[in-house]
Parts: structure tokens; C-alpha cells; sequence
């Protein structure tokens, strides 16, 4: 259904995406995305189902790295990275958050993976985060994060 309305290039890097079965050959696909999209061979939103695709695909490989692709997740990825920049992420950054992630489509697990990540690569870096106790709106009485 998808592959009806994409692009011979598109369709390409949809079969690759595919196949793949590691996180560094899907980081080398999403590169090859970027640089079709500079060279205007892949339209934005084809290279945003191909990006989607991709970050789901990397869902399934094991590890904990990060793909970065045009993506909802890459975009979420990046105002959480914005938000945890002071090494605080207070209620009201995480309201907002919830608010992205609930107009993106990201699902709890998908956020609550990307922020450990961020969280192994920060403290990789010697950087240590504070978050604040929130409750997720969705969850009345739910647990709060810490």
C-alpha cells in the first residue's frame, strides 16, 4: 500500500530498510535517505515514511544505540534533547513533552527508551540529569517517573 505511492528511489531504500538487521547498517540507510533528499531524488515526506519505517525497523535489532533519521521519532528525540540541555527536566518540560509525543504518536515505551538512551550517552559524556517526579496525564494514579 505504502510502496504504491513512493518513489522507484523510495521503494529501494524501503527494500534495504527491510533486510537490514543492525543498528550502524540502518544509521548507513537513513545516511543514504538524507543525502537522496539534499539531492532532491526523495521527496520530504517520502524520506519521513522511509525515516518512520526505519526507526521502527531499529526497534527490533538488539542494542541500545540511537539511528538518527528524518523522522517523528528523531524530531521528538531532538526537543527532548533541547529540554534536558540544562541537565533538568522539570514538570513543565515533561507536560510539554507529553503534549509532543501525544501529537507525534510517540508511544510511552518509545519515550521512556529514547530518554535512557540519552540518559547512557550523557552520563557516557560525565553530564548527569535531575527529572523532577511527574505523573502521566493518561494514567490517573499511574506512577510517577523519576
Amino acid at each position: 500500500m505504502v510502496g504504491q505511492r513512493m518513489s522507484r528511489v523510495a521503494r529501494r531504500h524501503l527494500k534495504k530498510i527491510q533486510k537490514a538487521n543492525t543498528t550502524h547498517g540502518l544509521q548507513e540507510i537513513a545516511s543514504a535517505i538524507q543525502l537522496e533528499l539534499d539531492k532532491r531524488h526523495l521527496s520530504y515526506d517520502e524520506a519521513l515514511i522511509l525515516g518512520n519505517i526505519l526507526q521502527n525497523q531499529a526497534d527490533q535489532c538488539p542494542g541500545n544505540e540511537i539511528v538518527y533519521a528524518i523522522s517523528d521519532r528523531d524530531s521528538y528525540r531532538r526537543t527532548l534533547e533541547l529540554y534536558l540541555r540544562d541537565a533538568l527536566l522539570t514538570k513543565t518540560e515533561q507536560m510539554l513533552l507529553w503534549e509532543e509525543r501525544r501529537r507525534l504518536g510517540i508511544s510511552q515505551t518509545v519515550h521512556d527508551r529514547l530518554l535512557e538512551q540519552l540518559l547512557i550517552l550523557w552520563k557516557r559524556q560525565g553530564r548527569k540529569v535531575t527529572i523532577e517526579s511527574f505523573q502521566d496525564p493518561n494514567q490517573p494514579g499511574g506512577s510517577a517517573s523519576a
